[in-house]
């Protein structure tokens, strides 16, 4: 039997970690080169994992729910054929259950790492793994409940991998807990193996740790007293403790994944590139009567036509008519980058957090091929399909806020990109039209830009061409 492991890949240039969010395989299912074994969630994505070569699932390392390091083993194969050791064999005997790889420290970082393909794994580095600590079966865990000596010997039972990994394993592996759990408890002086998890699959979290740091209460000095007196228990009080237990006021999700980075990205750039917003509220009801007259031709037939692909095609050409807004600060080498391109980001939400995936060289897209690319990208984002890939090099954002009925907001510039436009809601209403006031299609648009690299004169005029062209569509032809 030949085992070969599969360790999590670099699947985003500059991740360090991914969470796995599901199994396809289990231990004894046969896979072949390509096949998906698992799904990742990263800073940026989702993303599935194939398997680089043939063989039987040996092992899983992890359960689902798990953030792994990129470099640790996540799963072992078997690819030499002949039987696998006994990883199935009876909990309650100490015969050589296979047990999973210990986790590597936080401080353990992985030397000379590069960049590689999805599902190949990544450089083979020269650190060995630590030998394991065992953990006592008594620490931790509670103790077995008497069996009746005439009751029979349960029979054997087979344990999966994630199984194994609930917390303290028979095979004394590693508790389970994420890095910043192990950094907090090193911080705080807590020893992993005398605490009690309570996380799903058996890990161990914050307030798990917390609590094992927190002093244990003083003992109650009690008044001697000629007899104890046992005083019956209030009959209400069953009841008021599920009251309480059942009164939940608060729900605790980790920041993880899609929403930490997105977060991180925010904040950064909110405090580094200053930003101004300008408005602009204008009637766009030509270009509304022009998305019904697309939807209706033949060049545009079996093609989604809305209000936001005329938007974005507008975009396109305002920044053709002003270049400089395509552009981006290099802090480091203190330049000012200019873009001869646009890969324009469309901002999505999705279940995992915003994500702002782009579409390459849209500046050089016809409407037919801007209608196909946007339907491509929405779909792929609801999904929770978008690649990482998919996300970086972007050069501008659009944000349409109006979907939700929002008349407009102040939106805060992707990381790397010198501005952002906000889409508002389209509302029938009144508006100046011929000297008359008529019942009008009226939207606002809101422009946020990098005052480094965008003065006030660029981004008004880079707005007002949006406006205009919106105002008058037959601006499409004679601009572009």
């Amino acid at each position: 039997m030949t085992i070969r492991e599969f360790k999590m890949p670099d699947v985003g240039e500059g991740l360090t970690e991914a969470e796995i969010l599901k199994w396809y395989v289990q231990p004894g299912d046969t896979v072949t080169d390509g096949q998906v074994v698992c799904e990742v969630e990263t800073a940026k994505a989702a993303v599935e994992l194939p398997s680089p070569f043939d063989g039987t699932v040996h092992e899983l390392l992890f359960p689902e729910g798990t953030t792994v390091d990129v470099g640790q083993v996540i799963i072992s194969v078997n690819v030499g054929g002949g039987d696998a050791p006994a990883a199935e064999a009876p909990v309650a005997q100490a015969a050589p259950v296979a047990t999973p790889a210990a986790p590597a420290d936080e401080d353990d970082e992985p030397k000379g790492r590069q960049p590689v393909l999805v599902g190949y794994g990544v450089t083979a580095g020269s650190t060995k793994r630590r030998a394991r600590k065992a953990v006592p079966d008594a620490v931790g865990a509670p103790a077995p409940a008497a069996v009746p000596a005439t009751a029979p010997a349960p029979a054997p039972v087979a344990v999966s991998v994630p199984e194994q990994l609930n917390g303290h394993t028979a095979g004394g592996a590693r508790p389970l807990a994420k890095p910043p759990v192990r950094k907090l408890a090193k911080d705080l002086g807590v020893d992993l193996a005398t605490v009690t998890p309570t996380g799903p699959d058996g890990i161990i979290t914050r307030e798990d740790v917390h609590a094992a740091a927190a002093p244990a209460p003083a003992p109650a000095v009690e008044a001697p007293a000629p007899a104890p007196v046992v005083a019956p228990a209030p009959v209400v009080a069953p009841a008021v403790a599920t009251a309480v237990a059942s009164d939940v006021r608060e729900t605790r999700v980790p920041i993880k994944g899609v929403r930490k980075a997105t977060a991180a990205a925010m904040v950064g750039s909110a405090f580094t590139a200053p930003h101004v917003t300008e408005f602009v509220t204008f009637d766009i009801t030509r270009t509304m009567k022009l998305v019904e007259e697309l939807k209706s031709g033949k060049d545009m037939a079996g093609l989604r036509v809305n209000p936001l692909l005329l938007i974005a095609k507008a975009v396109l050409v305002a920044a053709k008519r002003n270049p400089e807004i395509n552009a981006a600060w290099d802090e480091a080498a203190q330049e000012i980058v200019l873009k001869h391109y646009v890969n324009l980001g469309i901002a999505a939400a999705t279940p995992r957090g915003l994500i702002v995936p782009n579409i390459k060289d849209a500046h050089a897209q016809t409407l037919p091929e801007l209608s196909k690319s946007l339907s491509e990208l929405v779909a792929t984002a609801r999904e929770g399909k978008t690649t990482p890939a998919a996300m970086q090099g972007g050069t501008f954002t659009i944000t349409n806020v109006g979907v939700f009925g929002v008349d407009t907001g102040t939106p805060i510039l992707n990381p790397g990109e010198s501005a952002i436009l906000a889409v508002g809601a389209i509302k029938l209403q009144p508006w100046v039209h011929k000297g008359k006031v008529k019942p009008r299609q009226v939207t606002t648009l809101a422009l946020s830009f990098d005052h480094r690299l965008v003065d006030g004169e660029l981004g008004s005029k880079f707005l007002a061409d949006i406006a205009a062209i919106l105002e008058q569509p037959k601006r499409l032809i004679t601009w572009a």
